[in-house]
């Protein structure tokens, strides 16, 4: 077992000491989960671009600690709904490396239909 799954297992132990698996539907999580991405943003708004990149330690850790309610939620919500996320990460790319093939995309935002 790896960390991830480790991760997973802890995750539902405290949910289940807590008894909050009611509350735990993928609706509610996924309500979490952008409610925590949301806190993310945050602390970038109104930061310029070399700012966001050299944030100081107490904003940094703040940062630290809104990616990990991301993290956590994600994976609760993933657990709740039997996806394998390192599957589905892998699998998406591999889709994303079909749809934005490196010799045609180098350098460009541009999306997949644009170029």
């Amino acid at each position: 077992m790896d960390e991830f799954d480790n991760l997973k297992i802890r995750l539902r132990k405290f949910a289940d000491d807590r008894d909050w698996e009611q509350f735990h539907s993928p609706k509610n999580l996924s309500m979490a989960l952008i409610v925590e991405a949301a806190e993310l943003v945050e602390h970038f708004q109104w930061l310029t671009e070399e700012q966001s990149s050299s944030l100081k330690e107490k904003k940094l850790e703040e940062v630290e600690a809104e990616l990990a309610d991301i993290q956590l939620y994600l994976i609760r919500l993933a657990d709740m709904l039997n996806v394998d996320l390192i599957a589905a990460a892998n699998k998406k790319i591999e889709k994303n490396n079909e749809k934005y093939p490196a010799d045609k995309v180098r350098g460009s935002s541009k999306k997949y239909n644009e170029y």
